[in-house]
This record gives structure tokens, C-alpha cells and sequence, in this order.
């Protein structure tokens, strides 16, 4: 089973839904989302309706940034990267272990 499989299934679960339950949340019948559950290959489209209806969102990572994502949503790091200020008023910008985002996020008009 890959990764999205077994994360469609995991999410699924964890709302407390069914397979039936699929129909009512994104249209689905409950044979249609067994298969792409089970076997599937969804095309970009389904699996974006699908992932909508378990309340999740598909997202393309740089592969240069996914231990960082991953440890993020396992509690482990945090992807906020905001800028913060001390007790002087002086802003500091975070660093890039704590921003694993930033340079994707900075504009590239130099």
C-alpha cells in the first residue's frame, strides 16, 4: 500500500468516517473509495476532492525540506518562522533551522 493510501485510510479513521461516508462528503461511492483506498491511482483531481473531504490538504515538498516537515507535524520542530521580537524591541529574524521555509518564501527579484 503507498504512503497516500495508507494516509487516506489513517485520516479516515481517525474523523471516525466510514467508507460509506465518503459519498455524502465528496460524492463518492463507497465501492469507488474502497478501490482507491485499497489499489487506486488516483488522478490529481480525486485525490484533491478526497483529501478536501478528510479536511487535508495535497502540497508538493522539496525533498531538501521534508525531514523538516515531517518532524513539524510530528510535534517535533515548528514551521512558523515568524519574526520575533526580544524584550528591547529588537526584531530577529529566525534562523534556517527554524525556518526551513524561509528561503522559499523570500522573493527572487534581486
Amino acid at each position: 500500500m503507498s504512503r497516500i493510501h495508507q494516509q487516506l485510510k489513517q485520516r479516515r479513521k481517525a474523523l471516525g468516517l466510514k467508507q460509506e461516508d465518503m459519498l455524502m462528503r465528496v460524492g463518492m461511492s463507497r465501492q469507488q473509495y474502497q478501490r482507491l483506498e485499497s489499489r487506486g491511482n488516483p488522478r490529481l483531481d480525486t485525490l484533491e476532492l478526497v483529501a478536501k473531504g478528510l479536511k487535508m490538504e495535497v502540497m508538493l515538498i522539496p525533498q531538501e525540506k521534508l525531514r523538516d516537515v515531517q518532524a513539524a507535524l510530528e510535534g517535533k520542530k515548528s514551521l512558523t518562522g515568524r519574526i520575533s521580537s526580544n524584550a528591547r524591541g529588537s526584531v530577529t529574524k529566525p534562523s534556517p533551522e527554524d525556518d526551513p521555509w524561509g528561503d522559499l518564501l523570500e522573493d527572487d527579484n534581486d
